[in-house]
């Protein structure tokens, strides 16, 4: 039996596949001799853009475990406190290291091994991880490492002070652990950063789950109710219900209390070889678990497969944002993609007047202040950056599966009432909440003004949709691998909105 994780990861942008590939077969090796388990599965490329990846070897039936790698064998951290002995003493104050943030953590850990400080391995038998090392990339194609011009090319304010707001707590981080260091180890910032792109790319979470299954305490117990019996000092049934209480405990041990005490525990893991694996939005070939019984994480296939076919996973419901800010790639057609509109209180008021023929009533601007609709007003760059709370300024959410956020739409068609229709919701903000609920001409002018504003902000862009999908067709004419990123990045964006608009009409 296995639990399944919610898998949140991809492996990185491809940067030097040719040499990771070079480096694969010692890998390969390293992983076998090291107790990881493969089967029909090898890594592999499909072609000269496609990169590395999990490619089967054969065909595959569902619910087949492809790869098992042993807990031995894999890094992790637990939030909000690690327990990892070994990993805080690389930090000569463990305080510091518990304040990291979860890639921090990994981060260091990571390059620990990569300095061949850490070893891996269960028991007495501790390995090198410098051939796992040799197979992740050196160099990433995030928006971390693009100029403040290649930024301004996603045409997106949201992800650019999204970044700028990553970069300064990196190194924020990284300047706190560089002067908690224990003296065997050295840390530059480029090597933090290398560790956090590696865990952010490559770690899936999930809930607390426990330890793994011991079979000690059951084979204890077996013995002593063996003795017990044996010996005649007492009764088959009493040995029983001895034997009852020790399954009990463990049950709760390792299935209840974990869900009781550690609720709000996550843990974050990178595993060799099942890293390799690739992301796809919807139809994932793959799915990691964690392995309860053989105490180990394994990548089993959900549905049947050809040979010579890649094996993709999905790490959740990620848009465009998340994909190029922290894997570096773009998903076409991405259906959990979305785009950031400025906060209502940042728009073009005139503007939507002047398309509708109503005048916003000022009373009704304060009530939606109020009511908390307009957005924030203090979204500025000096704020920590939070991944949990990226949209911190109250911008207007568009996504490609729901259209318009709906408490937006609510807000849109009070703030666009007439004095009569105001009334007649008994001046109450929440009872605009259903589609009509205003009345069919309320309505109809409160797609028209959604509308505006997202015709506004596609008009605000320096190019066109027509311009870029034009300059895709010129196959990236004196373009650097950045700025295709961001090409590809704001054709997206500007897909989205413009199928908005059309379900807007």
């Amino acid at each position: 039996k296995h639990r399944a994780l919610t898998t949140t990861v991809h492996r990185a942008t491809r940067v030097s596949t040719g040499e990771r590939m070079i480096n694969q077969s010692a890998f390969s090796a390293w992983a076998l001799e090291n107790g990881i388990q493969v089967g029909g599965i090898k890594i592999d490329s499909l072609g000269p853009s496609s990169g590395l990846g999990l490619v089967s070897t054969q065909t595959i039936p569902a619910n087949k475990v492809l790869i098992n790698v042993p807990s031995s064998m894999s890094l992790s951290v637990q939030t909000p406190r690690d327990y990892n002995r070994e990993a805080s003493d690389l930090c000569s104050n463990r305080d510091i290291y518990n304040s990291l943030p979860w890639y921090g953590q990994l981060s260091l850990q990571l390059n620990a091994l990569d300095q061949n400080i850490l070893t891996m391995g269960g028991g007495g038998d501790q390995k090198t991880a410098k051939p796992w090392m040799d197979v992740l990339p050196r160099k990433f194609s995030t928006p971390i490492h693009f100029t403040d011009e290649e930024l301004e090319e996603l045409q997106y304010p949201f992800l650019v002070t999204a970044v700028n707001k990553q970069k300064k707590q990196w190194f924020e981080s990284y300047a706190t652990l560089s002067s908690n260091l224990n003296n065997n180890m050295a840390l530059s910032y480029e090597d933090f950063q290398w560790g956090c792109e590696c865990a952010r790319s490559r770690a899936f979470s999930g809930s607390f789950s426990g330890s793994a299954f011991n079979v000690k305490p059951y084979a204890f117990t077996l013995l002593l109710i063996t003795a017990y019996v044996g010996l005649g000092l007492g009764s088959l049934d009493q040995a029983a219900n001895g034997a009852a209480i020790v399954v009990c405990g463990n049950i709760l041990k390792d299935f209840v209390f974990p869900k009781l005490l550690f609720k709000d525990t996550q843990t974050y893991v990178i595993c060799p070889y099942i890293d390799m694996a690739n992301h796809v939005g919807l139809g994932a070939s793959g799915n990691v678990a964690f392995e309860y019984f053989s105490d180990g994480y394994s990548l089993a296939s959900n549905q049947a497969g050809v040979a010579a076919e890649e094996v993709f996973i999905s790490y959740g419901s990620r848009s465009n944002d998340q994909l190029l800010q922290y894997y570096g790639f773009v998903e076409e057609n991405n259906p959990f993609d979305v785009y950031l509109l400025p906060p209502i209180r940042e728009w073009d008021i005139e503007a939507l007047e002047t398309a509708i023929g109503r005048t916003v009533s000022s009373g009704r601007l304060l009530k939606l202040e109020r009511a908390g609709l307009l957005g924030n007003t203090d979204n500025s760059d000096t704020e920590v950056f939070r991944e949990d709370a990226s949209n911190k300024g109250g911008g207007v959410v568009v996504s490609r599966q729901d259209g318009v956020d709906p408490a937006v739409m609510q807000a849109l068609r009070a703030l666009i009432s007439t004095d009569e229709e105001w009334e007649g919701a008994g001046e109450a903000i929440g009872n605009f909440s259903v589609e009509y609920s205003g009345g069919e001409e309320n309505e109809r002018l409160t797609r028209l003004a959604a509308r505006t504003a997202i015709e506004l902000e596609l008009a605000s862009k320096a190019t066109s949709l027509e311009d870029d999908e034009n300059l895709i067709e010129m196959k990236f004419v004196e373009q650097n691998e950045n700025e295709q990123l961001a090409l590809r990045f704001r054709i997206e964006k500007k897909r989205l909105l413009r199928d908005t608009i059309s379900r807007l009409q």
